[in-house]
């Protein structure tokens, strides 16, 4: 049995197949017999756990080398996600996976499109917040892996202002609160509460619950940034 046999037995489905499933291939080789594979064909239709781990992995490692340099930082970073998620056990494995899936030249584009195509919006959200947590990892998010989430995040369908509130909540400016809630500074008080009330239904963690309760647990950070940002403009205006 493969050292990555868990992964493929853990749930895989759709991940398999398209681009994503040619890196796979690679990283794997031949230890997907006749009944793994009809195993995972039947589960080819939904997103799994395994899924959006793998997808996760492959889109991580495309971040990770586009300032042309592999971080122990980052790698840490990736390692502590899925120990919290998984345990260590799979956490090995997924760095083990990680540092293979490294070694590949990766077309960000088709392997966008296909997780697009497969994954709900909500789920792509938490995709590329993930992503950026990896990339602020050193505590700096690089120009270059600015620029590689923001080809992601178009090639995702996640639009402007989704992407705007994701950097808003790693990479501060004056007017990150505002920018979280997707409002402008010049938005009424009744705009504000009504952006966050709309916020809080997109960001809520139940929205990935169905990826088990591991990502919905790192899903409530992000949550936990959209409270903050309206608490502090209501601290900001006195809004009761």
């Amino acid at each position: 049995m493969s050292k990555y046999s868990r992964w493929i037995a853990g749930g895989l489905g759709w991940a398999f197949f398209g681009p994503i499933g040619g890196i796979l291939g690679f990283v794997i080789g031949s230890v997907v017999d006749g009944a793994q594979s009809e195993n995972v064909q039947q589960r080819a239709g939904s997103t799994t756990t395994g899924d959006f781990a793998v997808s996760l992995l492959v889109l991580i490692a495309a971040v990770m080398k586009a300032d042309g340099k592999v971080l122990k930082s980052e790698l840490d970073y990736v390692k502590q996600y899925f120990v919290q998620s998984f345990g260590e056990g799979r956490a090995g494995e997924a760095i083990m996976m990680l540092r293979d899936i490294l070694n590949q030249d990766i077309d960000v584009r088709e392997v966008s499109l296909q997780i697009k195509t497969r994954m709900d919006y909500s789920s792509r959200l938490q995709l590329m917040h993930l992503l950026f947590g990896v990339s602020n990892a050193d505590g700096r998010v690089h120009p270059s892996e600015l620029e590689i989430l923001s080809k992601i995040a178009g090639f995702l369908g996640i639009n402007t202002k989704d992407f705007d509130s994701i950097k808003s909540m790693v990479v501060p400016n004056t007017d990150a609160a505002y920018t979280i809630l997707e409002v402008d500074r010049t938005a009424s008080d009744e705009e504000v509460k009504k952006a966050y009330r709309k916020m809080a239904i997109k960001y809520h963690p139940d929205k990935v619950s169905y990826l088990g309760e591991e990502f919905r647990k790192t899903a409530n950070e992000k949550f936990q940034k959209v409270n903050e940002a309206y608490e502090k403009i209501k601290k900001e205006r006195g809004i009761v």
